[in-house]
């Protein structure tokens, strides 16, 4: 891991943009700490950590109140990162059979998700090693956001991560449904009823489908981007809980 630059929000979050090989990344760290803090990745949907900053910056400053450190890399083909042929293919059917008003295939999501998930996720342990060793994080660490199957494979096979927070916003493959049975961990899992993008049903079958004792369904009415304010203080309590 390498730090390429470094500045103090107005709140006195401490950022600093790295890499990683090739790989772009943020860690924000709290303004004070008397000993080293737990972590919380973040993660994203794929469209580029300039365009998600806003709102990954935010979630930063709240985990950061909390005495959090939250860092996020970004996904594989995305933002700066060299185009991925397959991931361009996929993405283009999705846009076509959504703007057609046409059902979104198994083959499609499977083809938009699965290989993400499978790049994406070692990437995603390297970078917990990288940010582990660092004196000022000490563990333990918390999963929150992004690419739902990304952080289902992560709660399965990254043993670090205590607790982690979902959005059903995104496409489930099926196969991913049988990973998620084996998702111990507890589980904070955000829901917008009337999310336009959001096959309702199938995101109430996969939260059925974990298999973890402490699970919690929080849903609210309302599309995509109209998450309440609450919704977020809940999740930093959920975290708060698990990371303390």
């Amino acid at each position: 891991m390498r730090f390429t630059s470094e500045q103090r929000l107005d709140d006195g979050v401490l950022e600093r943009k790295f890499t990683l090989g090739e790989i772009p990344g943020i860690l924000w760290t709290p303004a004070s700490a008397s000993a080293p803090v737990p972590l919380i990745l973040l993660g994203h949907p794929p469209l580029g950590l300039h365009k998600m900053y806003p709102r990954l910056v935010a979630r930063a400053r709240h985990s950061a109140v909390e005495g959090f450190a939250a860092a996020t890399i970004e996904l594989p083909g995305s933002g700066d990162r060299p185009r991925w042929a397959a991931a361009e293919q996929a993405r283009a059917d999705l846009r076509r059979a959504m703007e057609a008003g046409e059902p979104v295939s198994d083959e499609i999501i499977d083809a938009l998700i699965l290989p993400l998930v499978d790049k994406a996720v070692p990437e995603s342990q390297a970078a917990l090693d990288a940010l582990l060793s660092l004196p000022e994080i000490g563990g333990p660490v918390g999963y929150s956001g992004g690419v739902i199957s990304i952080g289902i494979r992560l709660a399965v096979v990254e043993p670090r991560i205590v607790a982690a927070g979902f959005f059903a916003g995104s496409f489930v493959p099926r196969t991913m449904f049988e990973e998620a049975r084996q998702v111990t961990i507890p589980l904070h899992v955000l829901l917008q009823w009337d999310d336009e993008g959001n096959d309702r049903q199938a995101a109430l079958d996969l939260f059925d489908a974990f298999g973890s004792k402490e699970k919690t369904l929080h849903a609210n009415m309302g599309g995509h981007t109209g998450v309440p304010q609450f919704a977020g203080e809940d999740a930093a309590g959920f975290f708060a809980r698990h990371l303390k």
